[in-house]
């Protein structure tokens, strides 16, 4: 992940993450969602074991039962509590649960600082990390990745998409909210418009006053990390104040299974195991129920290869 830290606030202020991929927790605790949570669950527990796969993973964790999966669990709609303030939910959460079925496990969730992951899966802590953690050659010299996701820039609007914005092109010459720092900042200042007219951004720290410039028509467009604004767009003013323009993440990049590098098997098992959920469409199925199918992939790859 590389974002900033942002705060998170109520349901109609869920926070924005900064960067194109996360790189530091937020501050405070997601709040549950807004409204019913996705259902998904039934989507998961259809997922059947793989004895094949299975018989691939690590004895150690075989004879556990279990995957203990590291997060930092404030990051919606990928992983947060619900409104119980104890349940890890969100696509990630459904994801390795998914994965933990395949391969015949149960899945462990444990909360902790994001700058503290690879170190406690160094340390055997955790088996794996879960937490829209960027797949990075910085980070692949320490650990390996299973690349299960594309996250990158998009734009949100007002809904019913008065402006017309169908691509980056069409914010030249209108005002952006960007957060202050961020990735997005740095693409809309350096964006070439080809009519001349530049974008004119608007950077704040505050995701509030982003929304509420949108809202009332002061900035054309938000441009955000593409699961959140998603998730913004569904559950703020119960999905009726914003929208997410239909297109391709802009410089995208793959979030990843965090795996030691002294268990290669289980890397490769947790491969294979995505592989099987996209191919019987398990993985389609839990992108659709939170509405984050923009960013899928079509096959697993470890270390963005």
């Amino acid at each position: 992940m590389r974002r900033n830290p942002t705060r998170i606030g109520t349901a109609l202020a869920l926070s924005l993450f900064a960067l194109v991929a996360c790189g530091s927790p937020a501050e405070d605790p997601a709040a549950g969602p807004a409204g019913d949570l996705p259902a998904s669950s039934s989507i998961v527990e259809s997922v059947k074991k793989d004895d094949a796969l299975a018989a691939t993973l690590p004895a150690a964790i075989a004879r556990a039962g279990k995957l203990r999966v590291g997060s930092n669990i404030q990051n919606p709609p990928n992983n947060f509590y619900a409104a119980d303030g104890k349940t890890p939910v969100g696509s990630e959460v459904d994801l390795a649960k998914a994965l933990g079925a395949k391969l015949g496990l149960t899945v462990e969730h444990q909360d902790m600082a994001f700058g503290s992951l690879i170190t406690s899966l160094q340390a055997g802590r955790i088996d794996v990390t879960m937490a829209a953690m960027n797949d990075t050659p910085e980070r692949q010299q320490a650990i390996d990745f299973v690349d299960y996701f594309t996250s990158g820039i998009t734009i949100m609007v007002r809904k019913g998409n008065p402006e017309g914005i169908k691509s980056p092109d069409d914010l030249c010459g209108k005002s952006v909210a960007v957060n202050l720092g961020s990735s997005q900042e740095t693409y809309a200042k350096e964006f070439q418009c080809l009519s001349g007219n530049p974008i004119a951004v608007t950077a704040t720290d505050s995701d509030t006053q982003n929304q509420n410039q949108l809202r009332t028509g002061r900035v054309a467009a938000i441009l955000n990390d593409l699961p959140t604004a998603v998730y913004v767009a569904k559950t703020a003013g119960d999905g009726e104040f914003f929208e997410v323009v239909d297109l391709a993440p802009i410089n995208g990049g793959p979030y990843g299974i965090g795996v030691d590098k002294s268990t290669p098997e289980l890397t490769t098992a947790l491969s294979k195991a995505l592989q099987a959920l996209i191919d019987d469409g398990t993985y389609g199925k839990i992108l659709d129920a939170w509405d984050v199918r923009q960013g899928a992939v079509t096959k697993a790859t470890v270390n963005g290869e």
